[in-house]
C-alpha cells in the first residue's frame, strides 16, 4: 500500500496555518461595507511598497495587467511608441511575452543561461538596435536575474528595465559578500516591477491579484489612473484605460501573508538545499543537461540560495516523461514549467521556425517537484530517494 499522495502545491495546507489571521482579516473588510479601493487596499500596498523597497506599490487585477500598465505607462509618457522593441527572455511563462505584444510592442527573446535558467547577459548586448527602449527580466523559478552586467546596458544605452516579479517575491540580489541590511529586493532592481499574487505564488492571495512597484512618480500616477478606467478624478477619463483594481478582501489577505512570507521563503530554501546536496542521480539533475556543474558543493548551494526564494524547484532529466509518470506512480505529484516555450505556440505563429535550442531542452527536460512551506522534512526524502531510484 503506497503512503499518502505528496501534492505539488497543497494550497489548504499552506493557508491553514494563518487560518486565524486571515479569517479575522476578512470580517473586518466584510464588516466595514468598503470592498474596493478602501483601508486594506492602501495599507498592503504601503507594507508593500516598504517591503520591496520603493516609493510606490499601485495593486491591480493580475500580474499580467501589472506589467501590460507598466507598458502602457511608457506610452503614454512617450518613453515608448508602438513597434519599438523590448528585450525579454525567451525562457519564460508566456504572460511575460503577452504583456509586450498587447502594446504592439515588439519582444525581443533572448536564450538563457543553461547555469542560472535566466536570460544571459552575455547575449543581451547584441540584440539591442536603435528601435529597443526597455529589457524585461523575469525572475524565474524565485531567483534573481538580474546582474550588473544588466544594470550597466541599461545605462550605456538609456534603455528601461522592467522585472516580472511574478515567482520572485522577498528575492533579493546579492552582488557580494554584503550585509543583509545592504541587499536589494527584486521588484526595486529596475524602473518598474510587476507582481503577480495567484494563489500558488510565494505571496499568494485567493484569487487573483496584482501590483506594480516603482519609484517613478508620473509612472505611478498614470498606472494608478490607467486600471481605474483612465481617470483619476471620478467621471473625469484622461486615458483610455481599463478595470484593473486589487479587491479589499485580497489585500487585507496579503498583508496577513506578508508577515510571513520571509519566514515561509526560508523554509524552501532549507528544502531546497537538501534536493542540491543529496539527489545523485546521472538521469535526474538540478542542473541543465548543458550545464558545466551537473552537482554542486554545499558552499556553492548555500550561496546559491542566498539570492532564490524557491518558487519553483527543477529537475532535469533526458526521459523527463518516464520520470513524472514513476514519481505519479509512487505518490508525488509534479508539474512541468513549461512544456510547450512561447516561440513555439500557435498564438505567436511567426515564431515558430526560430531556433532557440536552450530555451527548447528546459521545455523538454524540465519537471518540477513539490517545494514549499508546508513539505515535511520525511516527504522531502521521500521525494529524494525516489529521484536517486530512478532508473
Amino acid at each position: 500500500m503506497l503512503p499518502p499522495m505528496i501534492k505539488y502545491l497543497p494550497l489548504g495546507d499552506i493557508n491553514a496555518r494563518y487560518d486565524a489571521e486571515i479569517r479575522e482579516a476578512v470580517i473586518r473588510v466584510l464588516d466595514s461595507g468598503w470592498y474596493l479601493r478602501g483601508e486594506a487596499t492602501r495599507q498592503f500596498e504601503e507594507h508593500y511598497a516598504q517591503y520591496i523597497g520603493t516609493r510606490h506599490c499601485i495593486g491591480v487585477a493580475n500580474g499580467l495587467d501589472a506589467l501590460t500598465l507598466i507598458l502602457r505607462a511608457y506610452m503614454e509618457m512617450g518613453v515608448m511608441h508602438e513597434g519599438d522593441e523590448v528585450i525579454v527572455p525567451a525562457n519564460t511563462y508566456i504572460a511575460s511575452i503577452l504583456a509586450i505584444t498587447e502594446n504592439r510592442l515588439k519582444p525581443v527573446l533572448v536564450e538563457p543561461s543553461p547555469d542560472t535558467l535566466q536570460i544571459d547577459d552575455a547575449l543581451i548586448e547584441q540584440a539591442v538596435t536603435p528601435r529597443t527602449r526597455a529589457i524585461m527580466i523575469v525572475h524565474l523559478y524565485g531567483r534573481c536575474a538580474y546582474t550588473d552586467r544588466i544594470g550597466d546596458i541599461c545605462r550605456l544605452h538609456n534603455l528601461k528595465l522592467i522585472e516580472d516579479n511574478a515567482q520572485a517575491h522577498g528575492c533579493r540580489f546579492v552582488p557580494s559578500i554584503v550585509t543583509e541590511s545592504q541587499q536589494t529586493r527584486t521588484g526595486s532592481l529596475g524602473d518598474a516591477a510587476g507582481h503577480s499574487f495567484y494563489p500558488g505564488k510565494n505571496l499568494g492571495a485567493m484569487g487573483d491579484a496584482g501590483a506594480v512597484t516603482t519609484n517613478d512618480d508620473e509612472l505611478a500616477d498614470i498606472i494608478r489612473a490607467l486600471g481605474n478606467y483612465g481617470s483619476h478624478q471620478k467621471y473625469v477619463h484622461d486615458y483610455l484605460g481599463r478595470n484593473s483594481r486589487i479587491d479589499e478582501l485580497q489585500a487585507a489577505i496579503l498583508d496577513v501573508k506578508l508577515h510571513h512570507l520571509d519566514t515561509d521563503n526560508q523554509r524552501r530554501r532549507e528544502i531546497a538545499a537538501r534536493y542540491e546536496l543529496e539527489i545523485c542521480n546521472e538521469l535526474v539533475t538540478c542542473r541543465l543537461a548543458a550545464s558545466e556543474k551537473p552537482f554542486l558543493s554545499q558552499r556553492e548551494v548555500v550561496s546559491l540560495n542566498r539570492d532564490c526564494v524557491c518558487h519553483i524547484f527543477p529537475v532535469f532529466s533526458p526521459c523527463r516523461n518516464e520520470l513524472q509518470r514513476y514519481l505519479a506512480d509512487n505518490g508525488v505529484e509534479t508539474q512541468i514549467h513549461y512544456p510547450i516555450p512561447p516561440h513555439k505556440q500557435r498564438c505567436y505563429q511567426e515564431w515558430n521556425a526560430l531556433s532557440l535550442p536552450v530555451t527548447e531542452r528546459i521545455s523538454e527536460q524540465e519537471l518540477s517537484i513539490p517545494c514549499h512551506q508546508a513539505l515535511s522534512d520525511d516527504d522531502a526524502t521521500r521525494i529524494i530517494d525516489l529521484l536517486n531510484n530512478f532508473k
